[in-house]
């Protein structure tokens, strides 16, 4: 019984569940959003430069340094590969940052993983799993990553557009709902992976927890020396350093094909899911108080 609520929840729930959240996302979204963004592009580049190139290269030393088996050094990988996510843009509110350009970076950078995330993550499973690795389709990976971001990102800004009291009225019934599914899939993927969650994770949890903190201070750093202003620093660190791991699961499931149980792919990115809130937290707590 148990075998088939974690199939439903990985074939049904999963999927549904990031297509809700990225649903969510697009809802938001204003089109003067990116207007905005135009106008003041500076803060928009440096978070785009952080979240698409710092912060795969930072994933990279840090797993090659940490040794970690190659199954779990490729679902780090795929989850620095993810943008933000509706999370991000939730404790960006709640630091007092610049929303708007959260939700702008998120939703942008979720647009531009269609074409960025296929050839990367290709990349990664070659490259640490050697003759072990699955066969990726580059192809596939892009027509499932536009109907599980892109499609939902532009169907939630069109219904703002064109039908902005519905929008409104369905966008925090659709949070808590993505939030939910959230949480059941995490749980799901370490109850079903448990031993091997067990087995790394003396190794594997350092390494998450230093790629989260890590890549919080880069956002923050390379913002500073930019001379951004205070709440677009505190945005762009935390879309640096806060993933999508509902993403890196979904991700490591359309890799490698698995349809029973969890892939050990997306034990990282469901570790991840609980992890980066013990490292946020310190954060939202110093940013809020220099508001």
């Amino acid at each position: 019984m148990g075998g088939v609520v974690l199939d439903f929840l990985v074939n049904v729930g999963l999927p549904v569940s990031l297509a809700i959240i990225m649903l969510s996302l697009g809802v938001e979204l204003e089109v003067a959003d990116f207007k905005r963004v135009a106008r003041r592009g500076l803060p928009f580049v440096i978070g785009a430069l952080s979240q698409v190139i710092l912060l795969p290269l930072t994933a990279f030393v840090i797993v090659s340094v940490a040794g970690l088996p190659p199954e779990i050094s490729v679902g780090i990988m795929l989850l620095a590969l993810c943008p933000g996510g509706v999370t991000s843009n939730i404790l960006s509110k709640l630091a007092q940052g610049d929303v708007a350009l959260s939700v702008s970076l998120t939703a942008i950078i979720s647009l531009l993983s269609l074409f960025t995330v296929p050839i990367l993550a290709a990349w990664s499973v070659v490259h640490f799993m050697g003759e072990n690795a699955p066969e990726v389709s580059v192809t596939e990976l892009a027509i499932a990553m536009f109907l599980l971001t892109t499609l939902p990102v532009a169907l939630g800004v069109t219904l703002r557009r064109f039908f902005r009291g519905a929008a409104m009225a369905i966008e925090r019934p659709l949070s808590v709902l993505a939030t939910i599914l959230f949480v059941l899939i995490v749980l799901a993927a370490l109850a079903g992976n448990w031993q091997l969650f067990v087995d790394n994770l003396a190794s594997m949890g350092p390494a998450l927890i230093a790629l989260n903190l890590v890549l919080l201070l880069i956002g923050l750093g390379l913002a500073h020396l930019a001379g951004l202003t205070w709440p677009e620093a505190k945005t762009i660190s935390i879309e640096t350093g806060i993933q999508n791991s509902t993403l890196g699961i979904t991700l490591a499931g359309l890799i490698t094909g698995v349809t029973e149980g969890f892939s050990t792919l997306a034990l990282p990115s469901a570790v991840y899911g609980i992890t980066m809130y013990a490292v946020a937290l310190p954060f939202l707590w110093w940013f809020r108080s220099r508001p």
